[in-house]
């Protein structure tokens, strides 16, 4: 414990913590994205693989609580590596260099606020039931929600906000987490890394349809 102690204490130990539990949600936001596109297979194919994860009982609960200790354990390593990089430069750099940096990169903190307020908001509005914007909520109709929710214009331009910034996050972070854990060399080509790009706009693509193809009428 003790040795864990000091290498999680290290800058180092907190990169391999936000590569680890990046690279779980990433897994799970590619699997959520494609169940998601069920809904255009019509309400029996969603509802049927709802009731298929809800029929796997203490499984779920497993995967739900390793989820929620992977986000915990993001959060608190990304702030606590925020104020070790603060501390050691408290005088800002008089010239930054930003010729590798992009607009993901640059967004990942406020994009990361975004996706957890996002987070509690979904599983409030999809999970629990807890927050109604169309007055109804069906435990075993998914498909009712969906189509009933995203009907409301605000809902849907929330949501395709939101996975903008997930776009953006998993295109950094992606090939970032994979850097942290030393499975990838850095590279000062970031664009380059075309694999972390094309998980970021499909799984942005899967999750960004289903909002639009209820407002456009194609899923009713």
């Amino acid at each position: 414990m003790g040795r864990l102690r000091t290498f999680y204490g290290s800058m180092v130990g907190k990169k391999v913590v936000m590569g680890i539990t990046g690279l779980i949600w990433v897994g799970f936001v590619i699997l959520h994205s494609l169940g998601n596109l069920l809904v255009f297979r019509g309400s029996a194919a969603i509802n049927s693989y709802s009731h298929f994860l809800k029929s796997t009982g203490e499984l779920l609960w497993a995967l739900r609580a390793v989820l929620f200790l992977a986000v915990v354990l993001h959060v608190i390593a990304a702030v606590q590596l925020t104020r070790l990089s603060r501390a050691a430069r408290p005088i800002g750099y008089a010239k930054r260099e930003t010729q590798v940096a992009t607009i993901a990169s640059r967004t990942m903190r406020w994009g990361g606020a975004v996706l957890l307020v996002f987070l509690v908001v979904h599983i409030l509005h999809f999970t629990t039931g807890n927050i109604r914007p169309a007055g109804v909520f069906s435990a075993e109709d998914v498909y009712a929600n969906v189509v009933t929710s995203f009907r409301i214009w605000w809902v849907a331009l929330f949501y395709v906000v939101a996975m903008i910034a997930l776009g953006l996050h998993l295109f950094h972070g992606a090939w970032s987490s994979v850097r942290s854990i030393g499975i990838s060399p850095p590279s000062t080509e970031p664009l380059h890394h075309r694999i972390s790009l094309a998980i970021a706009l499909l799984v942005w693509a899967a999750f960004t349809a289903v909002p639009i193809a209820v407002v456009a009428g194609i899923v009713r």
